[in-house]
């Protein structure tokens, strides 16, 4: 059935907002494969682990047990304290379960927050290369995202004078994201301390610190806002959830943690968007977070780590390609200037990031997402959230595919 909404049915916030660009290019990437395409899928944000068998078994105790009624809104009180336990335990923070709000994914989080607290023309920094769903998010909750660039020089992350000449009088929220989507950025102690001397002189920026990555990080533990910054945990929401350290992606059990001003704010209004989070999902985090499946983070974050050094390894020496190494995450950041004017064979010319990641997908089967995404090209994103092997194949057709374009016009230009 064909149907036209007549003009002005929908809102200029539902206007505002798009389909997700992750899930726009693994939907095409699907309809490919559908059509008996060999496809490498490297655009989603989800563990190819599956979730541990002890965290299901929680879950199909806490069926059999009957725990299939409302929550309370903000969620149940043993996985409100288990988070703040966590915070405690990991970071030393003083957070209490009252601090604590259990929602259906980080993702509603963050909107709840930003409905909660955006008048229409409010301000929000956000640095690119970004999530896509931070400016959206804004949009849709009347704001204005304020986009600031960064460059590959400060390692794709915000600098104290770049917040500076972002800031407004009216400035709501300062979005932070470490270890970072798309770049895999993570910022150092001090150079959060410095962000922070920053919002000092601006006591009406509250703090939006994403940290959903946090226990996936090579080399050393990422230093944490809040130690940084411990004076300004009163305008401070601190978002995570299980999704990506425990693989737990569709279970959409996420949690924000803050002052309980902003807590109970967002908790009145998830108690008329979903009434509360569910409640076999809250199960099973709990169990994640109470040691239900020790040691797998740990394993995972080596896996992580060592498809990382291959990712790098394999496309460094690819020619018009720069791979910048992930300090975290499990997405490499990869400039493709270097093939902004090359020829396909065809005759057709390589434009953008977006013909690029055409190119890939056509010729070789390789699905990622372009840069333009999140902000700022010619970049591409690739996730090595997948198997050894996928990622080898995948690094083999990226050299071939690129193999076939001719370069010379391009590393000229771009040299």
């Amino acid at each position: 059935m064909t149907e036209t909404l007549f003009p002005g049915v929908l809102s200029r916030r539902a206007r505002s907002a798009e389909l997700s660009p992750i899930a726009a290019a693994g939907a095409r990437a699907a309809r490919l494969a559908a059509e008996g395409r060999s496809i490498i899928v490297l655009t989603s944000g989800e563990p190819d682990f599956d979730t541990p068998a002890p965290i299901k078994d929680a879950a199909s105790a806490a069926l059999d047990q009957g725990q299939t009624k409302y929550t309370p809104t903000a969620g149940t009180a043993a996985l409100r304290r288990a988070v703040a336990d966590g915070y405690r335990q990991r970071h030393g923070l003083d957070v209490d379960a009252s601090n604590v709000i259990i929602s259906n994914g980080g993702k509603q989080v963050i909107y709840l927050a930003l409905n909660a607290t955006l008048d229409d023309g409010d301000e929000v920094i956000v640095s690119a290369p970004y999530w896509p769903t931070f400016p959206d998010a804004v949009r849709i909750n009347g704001g204005v995202p304020v986009i600031v660039g960064t460059r590959a020089e400060d390692g794709f992350k915000l600098t104290p004078q770049a917040l500076r000449d972002a800031i407004t009088p009216r400035t709501k929220w300062l979005i932070l994201n470490s270890p970072g989507n798309p770049t895999g950025a993570v910022y150092t102690a001090d150079e959060l301390r410095a962000l922070a001397d920053v919002l000092r002189g601006a006591p009406h920026v509250l703090v939006l610190w994403d940290e959903m990555y946090e226990e996936i990080w090579f080399g050393q533990p990422p230093a944490h806002w809040l130690r940084a910054a411990p004076d300004l945990a009163g305008r401070t929401l601190v978002v995570n959830g299980v999704s990506k350290a425990y693989a737990m992606t569709g279970w959409r059990i996420g949690w924000g943690t803050g002052p309980q001003a902003l807590i109970h704010a967002l908790e009145a209004v998830q108690s008329q968007v979903s009434s509360g989070p569910s409640s076999l999902g809250q199960a099973a985090a709990l169990a994640a977070l109470q040691g239900a499946a020790d040691g797998f983070v740990e394993t995972a974050r080596k896996a992580y780590a060592r498809r990382a050094e291959r990712v790098v390894n394999g496309l460094g020496a690819v020619p018009g390609v720069q791979v910048h190494a992930p300090q975290g995450s499990f997405f490499a950041w990869i400039g493709v200037a270097g093939l902004i004017g090359a020829a396909r064979p065809d005759g057709r010319r390589i434009e953008d990031d977006g013909d690029v990641v055409d190119w890939l997908l056509e010729s070789e089967g390789v699905a990622v997402v372009h840069g333009a995404a999140y902000g700022l090209s010619p970049y591409l994103r690739l996730s090595f959230a997948a198997s050894d092997a996928n990622i080898d194949v995948a690094l083999e057709r990226i050299g071939r595919a690129v193999a076939a374009l001719s370069l010379r016009e391009a590393l000229e230009a771009a040299a």
